[in-house]
Formats: C-alpha cells, structure tokens, sequence
C-alpha cells in the first residue's frame, strides 16, 4: 500500500466498485482501480504485493489472478521478469501494429501515434504482419530511424496462410504468397490432405515464430496448381483474411427470402411505381443499387435519387448484419465478386432489377437553373424500375441514336432531362472548384481459356457523369440531413493536404515556372486552377501527378469535416447499402429520424460509430490492396510471353532505385532499375521527381515518356522489369527469371 495510505474498505477505495457489485455475485477490484494503485505505487508489483497490499481474501485470490493475466493479453499491464505487474507507459514500452515490408524488415505503429520503430529482419523473424505487439525504443540505426526490439507479442493477426507447397525429400513445407511473411512454415504430417510438391494450400498455423524455431501447420484446404485460372483471386482472398464463407446462420437467415417483395412491408410508403425511374449502370454489372429520374420544373429541376432499401432487410445485429460488419464492403476481383451480402439480397431483393417492385429509400431535391439544391427530403418508397440502361445505351441515346430513341420513346424526355441537369451540375461543379484528374481506367479482356487476351482503356462518356453527379447529390443532402437534425453519423471525410506537403507542392511548381501561386491554406479550387491553366503544357502529367500525391487519404469518421477533393463542407455514402457497409448505417439514420415524430430514435453512440468507421476504412483499403494483388498476377501473367519485346511507356514513379513506368499500348506498370539506365552514374533528386545522369546531364522525370524492353516477369513477387530501349549494341541484356524458389530446394 502506497506511504501514508490507511486501509479502506475497497468499497470506499475503487470507484468503479457499484459497476463492478451489478455484474459479480462477488465483485473484484477493478481494472481502472487495479492502473491507478500501480501509478501510485510507483513500481510494478508482484500478485503477492496485490494481495497483501488490497486485503486480497484466499477466497478471491483466482479472480484477481484472472483479471491481471486478461489486462497483461490486452496490452493495459506487461509482466516483467520477476512476475511483477507494471504500467506499459511506465515501462516505456510501446503498443501497436507491426507494418511488414516484402525485403524482409519491417515497422511497429504506435496505436498512441509518434514516430514509428524501425524492426530489423532479425526482429522481423519473430512477428507477422499486423500482429499487435508491445516494442521498446533501443537507439537509432545508421540512417537516423529510431530502431526497436519486440517485447512481448499480445495478438497474433494471422491463424493461416496461403502458401505453395514443396516436397523436397523428407522436408515437406508451405513458402507463404504473401511475400511480407518471411519465413518458411514446415508442415504437420498426419492429415487427412495430401498436397502435391507445386501445389497452392491453405495452412492452419499451429506454432508460431520466436526468432529461433521454424513456425509450422497443418494442411487443411489445396487450392489446386500454381498457374490456375482464378487463383490469383483465391491467394489475394487468403492472403488479405478477406471474410468469403457464409455461416450456417447467416445463410439460414438467407433462405427466409425471396425474390419478391411481401405485400405487408408495402404499405405506408410512398408509391412510385407510376414513376420512369431507370437504373443506368456498367454493361456488366449485377447488383443494382440506385434509380434515378429528372424532369424540369419551374425554375429549375425537380431530381429524384432512389436508392434500394437494404436497411428493411438486414436488421441490426442479426446474423447477416454482423457479417455485412465483417466484411464491411463487396470486394471486386477480374471475373470475381466477394458480396458483402448474399445473392439473394444483392442481386435479387435488394437490387432495383427492372419491372419488379422493390422497396427504396428515396432522396427528393428541388434544384435551381445552376445547380444548387433549393430543397429536399427523404422518405421510404416502393417503386418499379423502367429500364435497366447501360452508360452506352444512355450516351448513344443523348447523341442521337435513332433506334435507340425509338426503342425508348417515353424514356428519352427523362434521359434528356437527365443531361440538362448534369450541364447545371457540371457548372455548379467548377464553381465549386472540385479537383479533377486525367487518369485513365482499364478493364481487361479474357480469352476461352480465362487468360488475358488484352487490356483496354475504358472511356467515361456523358451517362458516367450524370449518374456520378446524381449520387453526389443525393450524398450531400444525407450529410445535410444529419447535421440539420443533430444525429451522430459516419462522415466520408477527405481532409486538406499536411502543411508539409503543401511546402513541397509550392516548391515544385514553382521551380517549373507555373505562375499560379497557392495561398496558406489552399482551397481545392487552387489546386483545380492549376490543373485547368497547365492542362496543355507538355509536363501537365507530372504536375497532376504531384499534385494528387500531395492529397490526404479519404476515411470514414464520425467527426463532421470537409471532403476537400469534392469540395463539399460535409460529405456522407447514402448511395450504394448493397455494396458498402457505411451506406446501410446512413440508411437506418435517416430511418430513425423518418420514425422520430412517432418513437424515441435509438441510435449509436459517437464512439461506436467511430470504431465502426475506422473498421470500414480498413476493409475499404484491405478490399483494394486485394484487389490489386489479383491484378497485379494477371498484368505479370499476361506479359511473361512478351520478354524481349519494346513498348513506349510514362514514366509514373521515381525512386532511389529506379524508374517506375506505365505501358502506353498494354496498360501495364513496371521497373527500370537504376543500374540499366546507361553508362553513366545515375542520381536521385527526390526533391524534382527526377533522376540525373552525372557525367551526360541525360534526365528522366516523372511524366517523361520513354522507351523500354521487357527484361524479367517474376510472377511470384508480382514484379515486370524492364530496361531502357537503347540503339543496338548499348542496351544492357537481361533473361526472364525463374519464379522464387524457396532457400532448401535452391540449395
């Protein structure tokens, strides 16, 4: 007991003990009081100290015991090595996440913030990727990053891995596809599965790394050969923990659908059914999220957004809420969608498929002749979609397809009214000063066998724009509606660009002449302008290019502020509940508001909602990062037959190694290295984007457009490299290299 303190009942004592009375027969210190007699102790303390120091009864002694292990597993104690309990931050010890890099080091992010540890591969060997662990600082390494050493590991991020089995002798194990794993996991005999050398399994872990011991596990799924079509899709799923599988519970809750609404969830809604609303979406999509109609009014437009009423449906925390939770997004793979609900929901029920009635959430705006919403409100509907239009057929239709405007006669007032409002939109939109770039989508073609035949550029037309404008819309109005009625909700917030960055920015545009200058705090409009005034120079790449890396990254919070790329003060997701779990949570907020003039509206607490935002912002970039994985495979299987010949590309990145560059004709990305550009000392000058010869002055900047070789596809590491294009005689050769191999059967 700390000087000076006299006993005390612990009633009198802990100040949570009433919480702790309503949930023990018996109640036990508690935790907060548990971490403020550790701070007043000054010292860590042994279960020993606890007892005799607490008046600890024989009788609560295990539960005391219990309690101080579950705050040691949750990183609030660590246990040194006398057994003594201390506070972390007394400790210095660090809490976080471990960031794994593909060469084999690594980073511990503090959960607190600060600066991030630097793990050598040693301490590397010991953890995985997104383990939570306890780090302490150890010094700084010879570039000045502070380096640290792994403590104690409190949560271990992986329970498999997806990996390629070899049978080398007597040797039997799984080299991971996630090369940010470093290790070489040896398999468990005895099982049921029997892989073959080559093949891609599924391995349950089964003892983890310690810096000294091979991991190992156990085989418990083979996903089949190396080269399969579709197992770029099934590596990407396992090797990011995407949620693929139903449970038995969620598919039971599934099976009480059908693809037809009942009659009783009809009533009491508005009916729009009498309405040419039109779904307008990719040729190929399945799942139908949002219907849309316009026609002009006086003064202005009168715009109807429906959006497909998922929140009926999935009721929360029922078992197909808590997947959706889980999954928190749908994940689009080539040929391949992992539905954040099941088919049922997403393509039969909860999707606006034409002429069937459907339930629907609908955004009612009034606008005026530029643009702007005058007035708007929600309600729930029930309609009946007219056409299922593709962004082609409505283009063709805008321009004057006499077949198609025959086709549609009825629909075509709607469509053109569609456009008009879209040219208002357009122009309340540079007003606005909303940031837009000249990137360029693609979309890859397959061949009978499931290969790559080719890679295509896809082309935004007019109908792209006037849905995307519509959605904006109706988006704006649900982040309005909130704040109108003071109800916490997940904001789609994008912040400004770091001071830091923005230095870098003025630098670099003014070092290239451009004569805008951008104020202290730029608005997005300053940087639209300077998009707009140098669009016909011949850097405006590299200038956009800069200019987007300067951007903050976009997330989901419950704190109201700015989406600066649209330059929208508040910014919600209202349009697409089918597909992303934020939508379905500001479908049941508008919901809970529509109810409130008859009922109490129950609604989450700001802290959930923020621990729910930052959950679907990390499967939001899990979903991406998975998704570019699969691609990546594809782009280096299709060009392993192309090694040796020449392509005229951009240069896209440039780093102390090299030069990234993007094919123009194929729409792939690969790597010039440094050492290939020439016969000359190559440097990096981070500060302009650029890479200089010292003896011939020869530059490449970003943005440059270039000529290269494709020397190297390295499918494993999902890695194209190339060589600069040179006159015979002067390039430097280069062989296609063989896929990785693990240590033992190099050797």
């Amino acid at each position: 007991m700390p000087e000076n303190q006299e006993p005390a009942a612990l009633s009198e004592r802990d100040p949570m003990f009433e919480r702790e009375k309503e949930k023990y027969e018996r109640p036990i210190v508690s935790r907060e009081y548990i971490l403020q007699y550790l701070e007043e102790a000054g010292q860590p303390l042994t279960l020993d100290d606890f007892f005799a120091e607490l008046e600890i009864g024989e009788e609560d002694q295990e539960a005391l015991r219990r309690r101080l292990r579950a705050m040691e597993r949750d990183g609030q104690l660590v246990r040194n090595r006398r057994g003594a309990y201390g506070i972390i931050e007394a400790m210095e010890l660090i809490r976080g996440s471990v960031s794994a890099h593909p060469d084999g080091f690594g980073f511990l992010i503090p959960e607190a913030g600060g600066k991030d540890l630097f793990l050598s591969p040693r301490e590397m060997r010991k953890v995985f990727h997104g383990d939570i662990i306890l780090g302490r600082a150890v010094g700084e390494d010879r570039r000045g990053r502070i380096e640290g050493t792994v403590v104690r590991i409190l949560e271990r991020a992986l329970k498999q891995i997806v990996g390629r089995y070899f049978a080398d002798g007597g040797n039997h194990y799984v080299v991971p596809e996630d090369r940010r794993i470093p290790h070489e996991f040896g398999v468990v005999e005895g099982g049921e599965l029997a892989p073959v050398h080559g093949q891609i399994v599924t391995l349950d872990i089964t003892q983890y790394p310690d810096g000294r011991n091979m991991p190992q596990g156990s085989v418990v799924e083979i996903l089949g050969e190396h080269m399969a079509p579709g197992m770029e899709v099934e590596i990407a799923v396992r090797n990011y923990g995407l949620p693929y599988q139903w449970s038995q519970a969620v598919l039971d809750e599934a099976a009480r659908f059908s693809e037809v609404v009942p009659e009783d969830m009809k009533e009491g809604r508005r009916d729009l059914r009498d309405l040419p609303l039109v779904t307008i979406d990719g040729a190929d999509a399945k799942d139908f999220d949002d219907a849309v109609f316009a026609e002009e009014i006086v003064g202005g437009f009168r715009l109807i957004v429906a959006i497909a009423d998922v929140a009926s449906y999935v009721q929360s925390g029922s078992a197909l809420d808590k997947e959706a939770v889980a999954r928190g997004n749908s994940v689009y793979f080539p040929r391949r969608v992992i539905p954040m609900l099941p088919e049922i929901l997403s393509n039969g029920l909860c999707s606006l498929n034409p002429h069937v009635d459907r339930l629907c959430m609908l955004c009612e705006m009034e606008m005026n002749a530029a643009g702007e919403v005058q007035r708007f409100r929600f309600a729930r509907g029930v309609m009946r979609s007219q056409r299922r239009f593709t962004y082609d057929e409505v283009a063709a239709i805008l321009e004057g397809d006499e077949a198609l405007r025959t086709q549609d006669a009825a629909l075509v007032p709607h469509l053109e009214a569609l456009h008009r409002l879209y040219q208002s939109f357009a122009g309340a939109r540079e007003r606005r000063g909303t940031i837009e770039f000249d990137s360029q989508e693609t979309r890859i073609i397959y061949n009978d066998q499931l290969r790559i035949e080719k890679i295509v550029a896809v082309t935004r037309n007019v109908a792209h724009r006037i849905i995307e404008e519509c959605m904006l819309a109706a988006n704006v109005c649900a982040a309005q509606y909130f704040r109108i009625h003071d109800l916490p909700m997940l904001y789609r917030v994008h912040p400004e660009p770091s001071a830091d960055k923005l230095e870098d920015l003025r630098r670099f545009l003014g070092e290239l002449g451009v004569p805008l200058r951008l104020p202290e705090r730029p608005r997005s409009a300053d940087l639209a302008k300077i998009i707009e005034e140098t669009r016909d120079r011949s850097d405006s790449s590299l200038i956009q290019t800069v200019i987007l890396r300067s951007l903050s990254q976009a997330f989901y919070t419950v704190d109201t502020g700015m989406h600066f790329g649209l330059a929208f003060p508040a910014y919600t997701h209202f349009t697409s509940p089918i597909r992303r779990y934020p939508d379905l949570v500001v479908h049941r907020g508008i919901q809970a508001l529509l109810d409130a003039g008859t009922q109490e509206p129950r609604w989450l607490a700001k802290k959930e909602l923020q621990e729910l935002g930052q959950h679907c912002s990390m499967t939001e970039r899990r979903a991406d990062e998975a998704s570019r994985e699969a691609v990546n495979w594809l782009k280096c299987e299709f060009m392993m037959d192309k090694i040796g010949e020449t392509f005229t590309g951009i240069i896209t990145g440039v780093t102390g190694f090299g030069l990234f560059v993007a094919l123009r004709e194929v729409y792939v990305e690969g790597l010039i290295h440094i050492s290939t550009l020439g016969e000359d000392y190559f440097h990096f000058d981070a500060q302009h984007y650029r890479i200089i010869g010292d003896r011939s002055k020869e530059t490449f900047q970003l943005g440059d457009a270039i000529e290269i070789r494709v020397m190297n596809v390295n499918l494993d590491d999902r890695k194209i490299d190339f060589e600069r294009a040179v006159p015979e005689g002067q390039a430097t050769g280069g062989k296609a290299r063989r896929p990785r191999r693990s240590r033992k059967e190099s050797s």
